[in-house]
C-alpha cells in the first residue's frame, strides 16, 4: 500500500510564484527578441533577395583563395560559397543573415534575448521542481503541471541547440511567444492545486511514459515551427524567382531567415530523430495500461489520438522519401500531424471523456 504524503503548501505557493516570475522574465525576453528583429540592420539583408534574382553562378559570392601555379607562383582562385540544396532540388539559396541582420546592435539585443530566455528557463524549471517537491511525486499529474513542464522542456531543448552551436536563434521569438501563451492558459484556465494523485497513477510508468511524451512534444514543436517558417520562406523564394516583388513584411523578416532548404532540413531531422521515441511513448503507455486496467489497448481517446499522431508523422517521413511529395506537400503533412498532437494534448483532456480524465484538467 502506498501512503500519500501531505502537501507542502509553502513549496506549492513558492512554485506558483516562480512560474509567474518566469512569465515576467519571458516577457522581457519577448521584447528583446522584438528589438533584435526591428533594430537589426536591413541594409545587409538585401543580399538574399539579390542572390535569388541573379543566375545560380552569380548567386554565391566569391571567396578569395590563393593557390600555387605550376611555375611555383601564386594565383587567386574564386571559390564559390557552399549553399544548401532545397528538398525539391529546384534552387540553391544562401541562408539569410539572421534576426539581427548581421549588425552589432541587433546581435546585442539577440544575446540579451537569449540570456533572458535562459534565465526564464531556470526560474520556470525551479517552479516545476518545487511543485514536485511539494507533493513528492512527478510534476505532471494534471494538465497544469504538464503544461508548465512541457514549456520548460521546449525552452531547454532550444537552449540545448544553441549550446551545441546550432544556429537556431530564429526560433527564439516564436518560442517565447508560444511559451507565454502556454503559461497564460495554464495559470488561467488549467490551474490545479498541488495535490496527490489517484491510485492508478502511482506507478513508475508515470515517470517513463509521461516524461518521454513531454520531451517528444517539445521537439515536435520545434519541428513544427521550422516547418511553418519553411512554408513562408519557400513562398517568398518562389515569388522572387518568378520576378515578383515581396511586401514589406517579407523584406524585413523572411529575408533574414535561413533558406527554405535549411529550414526544411532542420524540420526533417528533428522529426525523424524523435519519431522512434514517440513510438516508444505509445508502447510504454500500452504497457502501463496493461498494468493499470488489465488491457494493453482499449481504443481510449488518448490512445487513439496518440496513434493518429504516430500515423501522421510516419506518413510525413514516408512522403519525404517519395520524390513527388518532398517539399511543401510533406510540410503540410507534418503540420497536420502536429495538429493531431495538439488535439491529443488539449482537446482530448478538455472535450472528450476518457479513462485519462482522472488526472483532472
Amino acid at each position: 500500500m502506498i501512503l500519500a504524503a501531505a502537501t507542502n503548501e509553502s513549496l506549492a505557493q513558492m512554485s506558483n510564484t516562480l512560474i509567474y516570475s518566469s512569465m515576467a522574465v519571458y516577457t522581457l525576453a519577448f521584447f528583446a527578441h522584438i528589438a533584435e528583429w526591428v533594430l537589426g540592420s536591413r541594409s545587409k539583408v538585401g543580399r538574399t533577395a539579390a542572390a535569388l534574382t541573379r543566375p545560380d553562378t552569380a548567386a554565391a559570392p566569391a571567396v578569395t583563395v590563393r593557390g600555387t601555379t605550376a611555375g611555383g607562383g601564386t594565383a587567386v582562385l574564386d571559390k564559390p560559397k557552399v549553399v544548401t540544396r532545397s528538398a525539391a532540388g529546384a534552387r540553391d539559396v544562401p541562408d539569410g543573415p539572421g534576426a539581427a541582420g548581421g549588425t552589432v546592435k541587433g546581435d546585442l539585443y539577440g544575446r540579451i534575448a537569449v540570456s533572458l530566455t535562459a534565465l526564464g528557463f531556470l526560474v520556470e524549471a525551479a517552479g516545476v521542481v518545487t511543485r514536485a517537491l511539494s507533493v513528492q511525486r512527478a510534476p505532471w499529474g494534471n494538465m497544469y503541471e504538464f503544461s508548465t513542464t512541457f514549456s520548460t522542456v521546449a525552452v531547454g531543448v532550444y537552449l540545448g541547440f544553441l549550446l551545441f552551436k546550432k544556429n537556431v536563434r530564429w526560433i527564439g521569438l516564436p518560442l517565447v511567444t508560444t511559451v507565454l501563451l502556454d503559461l497564460g492558459v495554464a495559470t488561467t484556465w488549467l490551474y490545479t492545486d498541488s495535490d496527490q494523485l489517484v491510485p492508478a497513477l502511482h506507478s513508475y510508468w508515470l515517470w517513463i511514459h509521461v516524461s518521454t511524451a513531454i520531451f517528444c512534444g517539445a521537439v515536435l514543436y520545434l519541428g513544427a515551427v521550422a516547418t511553418l517558417l519553411y512554408l513562408f520562406r519557400d513562398a517568398y523564394e518562389n515569388k522572387l524567382a518568378g520576378g515578383g516583388q515581396p511586401g514589406a513584411f517579407a523584406r524585413s523578416v523572411l529575408e533574414r531567415l535561413p533558406a527554405a532548404a535549411s529550414l526544411d532540413k532542420f524540420a526533417y531531422r528533428v522529426n525523424a530523430a524523435i519519431f522512434p521515441l514517440w513510438t516508444f511513448t505509445i508502447i510504454a503507455g500500452a504497457i502501463w495500461a496493461g498494468d493499470a486496467w488489465g488491457r494493453y489497448w482499449g481504443w481510449d481517446a488518448k490512445e487513439v489520438w496518440s496513434f493518429i499522431t504516430w500515423v501522421g508523422y510516419a506518413a510525413y517521413l514516408h512522403a519525404r522519401a517519395t520524390a513527388g511529395w518532398k517539399g511543401r506537400k510533406a510540410a503540410y503533412i507534418a503540420l497536420i500531424a502536429f495538429g493531431c498532437f495538439l488535439f491529443n494534448y488539449y482537446g482530448v483532456n478538455i472535450f472528450v471523456s476518457s479513462k485519462h480524465s482522472y488526472a483532472g484538467v
